[in-house]
């Protein structure tokens, strides 16, 4: 496996290798691990890792806690590709976490992934919490920056600390994200998109939102940030408030289809029902509701063709934050067609035929998430959670 890579980024000659950089402050906590480059075609959050690690030495700034910086695929950065073989972050389940422990013969993606888990798990172990973890990326389409979060209480909390668009929820339409797993052990986990892949603008937006956040985990005190202001305007683009948007419709491209996606959509533009979004094997796909297009696919790899979105109300989001506060979820667990088991206390098993009054959005609601099938049974899982080990 290539442990380090010498390459042109954006125009800036860099070396790439797991550890992007380190800090160890005045005090054991908090700890900020950020991730660049999980896809090897997503360049931006290496450079901006590099650059901030250099301005915390260069300008000697007062730090508290520890900040690691890590590199993804370095296999595929050193191509610029999305991947070889496999989705780097697409296979953080804890089956294939478990055959890491298992077996030694493993593909070149497989290999980047344990050694990014074993360097995680070592931090978790000498390291004091809490713990925040961003993983940095950027799209095929033109995007103003936006976070995506696993619905937890705590990641909306430190997500509130950015005036830029949220999406709730998006793990219930992706198999096996790094911040999915990582938010399964009740840790802060915030995915940051940062613009268009190649556009230079995204690698000073990935700057921006790793000064914002080290300032939000109190690492860094804002006054010692000469250029705080600046990046908190740029980011937002001026806006006051924080946006959040569930997920309405994910169109997920299948094996050996020629998908290809109508020329010219920006990530949140506004589509209208029965609106042609893109082509599958030269036949229309239409839209089927109103909303704005998410994450439109413009590259050859990945298999999320798009997304529609729409925006979240205020009332639904306090609603659900007051119930989740109280406790109130466990009203879920009396309900005819749901039960748990004291193994998995986190996951609710609903009988889809006897649990048809309850609609996905209540489960939501209660903070249920990551809806799968399994022998004609839904199971829903929690997404606050206590801290636990590591596994």
């Amino acid at each position: 496996m290539i442990k380090q890579v010498e390459i042109e980024s954006f125009s800036e000659k860099i070396s790439v290798q797991r550890i992007l950089g380190k800090v160890v402050g005045e005090k054991k906590s908090p700890t900020v691990i950020a991730i660049g480059g999980m896809h090897g075609n997503e360049r931006a959050g290496v450079n901006a890792l590099l650059k901030v690690f250099r301005t915390i030495k260069n300008e000697n700034i007062s730090f508290k806690g520890n900040f690691y910086g890590i590199s993804g695929n370095i296999n595929a950065i050193s191509q610029n590709i999305r991947f070889q073989n496999v989705d780097l972050n697409r296979i953080w389940t804890k089956e294939q976490v478990l055959k890491l422990h298992l077996e030694d013969d493993l593909e070149i993606e497989f290999r980047e992934q344990k050694e990014i888990y074993h360097f995680i798990r070592d931090i978790l172990t000498k390291e004091k919490g809490p713990f925040y973890f961003l993983d940095l990326h950027t799209t095929s389409a033109d995007t103003q920056p936006f976070i995506t979060i696993s619905d937890s209480l705590n990641n909306r909390k430190f997500s509130s600390n950015f005036s830029i668009p949220t999406i709730l929820g998006i793990e219930e339409y992706l198999d096996g994200p790094l911040l999915t797993y990582i938010n399964e052990f009740g840790h802060v986990a915030l995915g940051f998109e940062a613009g268009q892949h190649n556009k230079e603008v995204s690698v000073d937006n990935c700057v921006s939102f790793l000064w914002l956040a080290l300032v939000a985990a109190k690492c860094i005190r804002k006054k010692d940030v000469k250029k705080y202001k600046f990046y908190e305007h740029s980011l937002s683009m001026f806006n006051e408030t924080q946006d959040f948007y569930k997920i309405d419709y994910k169109y997920t491209i299948k094996p050996f289809e020629e998908f290809k996606m109508v020329e010219g959509f920006k990530n949140f533009q506004e589509i209208d029902a029965d609106e042609v979004l893109a082509f599958s094997n030269g036949k229309e796909l239409i839209s089927n509701c109103n909303g704005k297009i998410f994450m439109p696919l413009y590259q050859q790899k990945g298999d999320d063709g798009y997304f529609i979105i729409s925006k979240i109300s205020k009332f639904w989001l306090n609603a659900s934050r007051l119930l989740r506060k109280m406790h109130f979820h466990h009203i879920l667990k009396l309900l005819p067609g749901v039960s748990y088991t004291k193994r998995k206390p986190h996951t609710l098993i609903v009988n889809p035929k006897t649990a048809k009054f309850l609609a996905t959005e209540i489960f939501h609601l209660f903070g249920y998430r990551k809806k799968i099938v399994k022998k004609d049974k839904l199971y829903f899982i929690k997404r606050d959670r206590k801290v636990s080990e590591f596994l």
